[in-house]
């Protein structure tokens, strides 16, 4: 099993409807096959020291191994998300653990 988490921080001009596209066009990445599964989040209401919660959106993916992850890598509806909304984002932050 592979998890791979992607935190995403957009920009601080990012519209109400620019976000709502963002999340749907995360939500199209389920599609993927390889995916076991998915989850799309928002930074939980935990006030702890060692949370960060300054992220806008966060994307979970569980793969069976590493190769379902490269097939999502270069899959179609993966770079067309990432041509289309990677002008939104400040900044990401990859996390992958097998």
């Amino acid at each position: 099993m592979l998890a791979h988490h992607v935190l995403f921080w957009l920009k601080a001009d990012t519209t109400e409807d620019q976000k709502n596209a963002f999340k749907n066009g995360l939500s199209s990445l389920e599609k993927i096959e390889g995916i076991k599964a998915f989850h799309i989040g928002t930074p939980a209401p935990i006030d702890r020291p060692v949370v960060d919660i300054t992220y806008t959106y966060s994307l979970t993916i569980f793969f069976e191994d590493l190769a379902g992850h490269d097939v999502y890598q270069v899959h179609d509806l993966h770079t067309a998300f990432l041509d289309e909304f990677r002008i939104l984002f400040d900044k990401v932050v990859i996390y992958d653990a097998n």
